[in-house]
């Protein structure tokens, strides 16, 4: 019995070793990323899938949130002509209690965020994953927001 109890102190040990260490991975993964899109890095949409699903909760003035999906490739364009004046403005995106936890094979990364044009925080959330080539992406990423252009269709 106390062979039986032990190889599964072992086990249970490098398992929650291992999986310590993707969080830290994990973490360091959305720290660059921090990183990248607060510095407009050339290469910021690498930490995308090709397939990211990008969700804007918009926070409407009565109180209510619709949620808006916005396809990856439109996100893309209208990130690129936005660049160069939110840089100018030295717009930037701080995290606040953020939270890593498993989500299935993925990891969810839930924090407050806090635009540098605001005195508030409001939710946002990530899906990360590996790809097929062993990579962290970003799969979802989930911000609320208090600006009601996403609610206009293009």
């Amino acid at each position: 019995m106390k062979k039986v109890l032990m190889i599964l102190l072992i086990f249970s040990n490098i398992s929650i070793s291992c999986y310590a260490d993707e969080i830290q991975d994990v973490q360091c993964f959305f720290n660059e990323y921090i990183a990248a899109a607060n510095n407009y890095s050339s290469d910021y949409f690498k930490y995308y899938t090709d397939n990211a699903k990008i969700i804007r909760v918009v926070e409407k003035p009565d109180g209510t949130k619709q949620s808006v999906n916005i396809p990856l490739g439109r996100y893309k364009s209208e990130a690129k002509k936005s660049f160069s004046l939110m840089k100018l403005r030295r717009y930037k995106n701080r995290y606040f209690n953020v939270k890593i936890t498993p989500y299935g094979k993925d990891y969810k990364v839930a924090a407050m965020r806090m635009p540098s044009t605001s005195d508030y925080k409001i939710p946002a959330h990530f899906i990360i994953g590996k790809d097929n080539s062993g990579e962290w992406k970003i799969k979802e990423e989930s911000m609320n927001t208090r600006v009601q252009k996403f609610l206009q269709t293009n």
